[in-house]
């Protein structure tokens, strides 16, 4: 396959080609300077200038001071605040014997508590786990004796959802509840019987983090993966995996403004509106981090709503936003969207699932923001391809290409021989962001993580320059009668249809081709289309094969996971009549 035409209707664009932008910013003595250093025996480029652990980056954000950190609701976070708060935490975990190695697990929806037991645990070397808040109580459970935590920070609903299980997990010693709305008792206290509310922070006594020695390939948390198949994975990452985040955010901006034949721009604050989950990796890695960095503000909402973030956008003056494409389309296609003033948006991004190239071009047309995506995974802690901009615009099939401190290839079946350029198989990825590997789970963690490579499941293509383009994840590629489908393929063309704002393609059983392509929509407020028209439509572009052989509509968004991956399992349900 070729890579996509250059449409920028600016015709100097771009004004540097990616290696040269990349000689220029990770020159010696340059930001970006790379280093390379031997990890696990594996010699890796390296970021130079990462801040070395979570500990150094929560202890250099008090220089941003009064800035507001976090706001939920009516309480306003300063960085100050945030870090005395963090403190008095660590010294009563340090106090309860907890330290280096020991896991203290995170369960909670998105709040100012959140990020202070994150970096209360990791600043004195415990293992953050920050457990899925979507997650049922036994799923919960099942992370808690997994990683074997001492300690569980929760909230008042996930607290109600595993109270029956403390008493099953050995190695469970305390919980605290965020927010209880009920007495407390045994090893259940309130959190804020040790620091107060979030109103109180900014009173707390200025004590300092307890001592604590840490080094970049410590390990610092564990996050497990969506577990589409079979038990969730605890991914065990660093603090130099997620330090790298902080760089790589920075590298693709600075990469941007060259592009553009522009001076990279010193990073400044920015107003963020957080609406992906912080126990995902690109919230917390990928984005939190680099909140931190800059000294940014993080808006938090109890749930996503859409009339409400748009008064949220307007009345903070939001400067980026996102998480899914879902979001996206669902600000552009709000029948009030006039009424709100959103002209602050600057960027809107987004990551774990791949977006319509409409999207991409609406965001830009009618938002004047920027688009931004890129590629990652619970095993990469997030970011290793990055797309913004420019960039973005020009190639809005691709998830970008790697961060200078990163590698790609794609590997034929037999997980050996290297394609060339433009071949379709895995993509193999590798940098200071690739995780250590899964919590006691050797022969996985043999099986996917290979000499620094981790082995991603994910079917991608590289173009000439080294852009990606994800195709299909390999257990969601549909095989009739021998012929390869690839989801992502037939759902771009889906999306470019009008009526279209949401879709997925899975395969459902056939008792002669093995199985064939069908389709779920969602289509835009207002919009009318029928199954015979989207199969027309699919035959105008693709090969017939290709087309699906049935449509269902469904009246609310595609169900996803905490990831923003489509639950194509859940989906199927939607075809039994098909099914023999």
């Amino acid at each position: 396959m070729a890579s996509e035409p250059i449409i920028a209707s600016d015709p100097s664009w771009p004004a540097m080609s990616l290696a040269d932008a990349e000689r220029l910013l990770t020159a010696p003595g340059a930001k970006f300077e790379m280093a390379t250093l031997a990890i696990d025996g594996v010699e890796t480029r390296i970021w130079k200038n990462a801040p070395p652990s979570l500990r150094w980056l929560a202890e250099a954000a008090r220089a941003h001071g009064e800035r507001v950190f976090t706001a939920y609701e009516d309480e306003r976070v300063t960085y100050e605040a945030n870090f005395r708060a963090i403190a008095v935490l660590a010294h009563r975990l340090r106090d309860m014997g907890i330290g280096a190695g020991d896991r203290v697990a995170l369960a909670m929806r998105n709040l100012p508590e959140w990020p202070v037991a994150f970096f209360a645990g990791a600043s004195i070397g415990a293992i953050m786990v920050p457990l899925n808040a979507w997650w049922t109580g036994a799923e919960m459970e099942y992370g808690l004796a997994d990683s074997g935590a001492r300690v569980l920070i929760t909230d008042d609903e996930r607290h109600h959802r595993l109270e029956a299980a403390y008493a099953t997990l050995p190695a469970l010693e305390h919980v605290f509840v965020a927010r209880a709305a009920e007495p407390l008792t045994g090893i259940v206290t309130r959190l804020e019987d040790v620091i107060g509310t979030p109103h109180d922070w900014a009173a707390l006594p200025d004590i300092g983090l307890p001592e604590a020695t840490i080094a970049p390939d410590d390990d610092a948390t564990i996050f497990y993966t969506s577990g589409t198949t079979g038990a969730p994975k605890g991914a065990l990452g660093t603090h130099r995996n997620m330090m790298s985040n902080i760089l790589s955010g920075g590298y693709s901006s600075a990469r941007s403004f060259l592009r553009r034949g522009e001076a990279p721009a010193e990073p400044t604050p920015r107003v963020t509106l957080t609406v992906i989950p912080l126990f995902h990796v690109t919230a917390c890695s990928a984005g939190m981090m680099g909140v931190i960095a800059t000294g940014s503000t993080m808006i938090f909402m109890r749930k996503w709503d859409t009339i409400r973030a748009m008064e949220i956008i307007e009345r903070e003056k939001v400067n980026i936003t996102g998480g899914v494409p879902t979001i996206a389309w669902q600000l552009l296609e709000h029948p009030d969207r006039d009424k709100y003033d959103l002209s602050s948006l600057e960027s809107i991004a987004y990551g774990g699932a791949p977006a319509a190239p409409e999207l991409v071009k609406r965001i830009h047309a009618e938002f004047g923001a920027m688009p931004g995506n890129g590629w990652g995974m619970t095993e990469t802690m997030a970011t290793v391809t990055h797309h913004g901009a420019e960039e973005y615009l020009n190639r809005p099939t691709s998830a970008g290409p790697p961060v200078a401190v990163a590698d790609l290839k794609i590997v034929a079946d037999d997980g050996m021989t290297e394609l060339p350029v433009g071949e379709i198989g895995e993509l193999w990825a590798r940098g200071p962001m690739i995780v250590k590997g899964y919590w006691n789970k050797p022969e996985a963690t043999a099986a996917t993580f290979v000499d620094g490579w981790v082995r991603t499941g994910d079917l991608a293509r590289l173009d000439e320059e080294g852009f990606c383009y994800i195709v299909d994840r390999a257990k969601d590629m549909i095989i009739r009668g021998g012929e390869n489908i690839y989801s992502s393929e037939v759902e771009n063309v889906l999306y470019a249809h009008p009526a279209v704002t949401d879709a997925a393609l899975i395969g459902i059983p056939h008792r002669i081709l093995g199985e064939e392509p069908a389709a779920v929509v969602h289509l835009a407020p207002g919009a009318v289309t029928t199954e015979a028209e989207l199969q027309g439509w699919v035959r105008q572009h693709l090969a017939a094969f290709k087309t699906p052989v049935a449509v269902r509509f469904v009246h609310e968004t595609l169900p996803r996971n905490a990831n923003g991956k489509i639950l194509k399992k859940d989906l199927q349900g939607l075809f039994a009549d098909r099914v023999a």
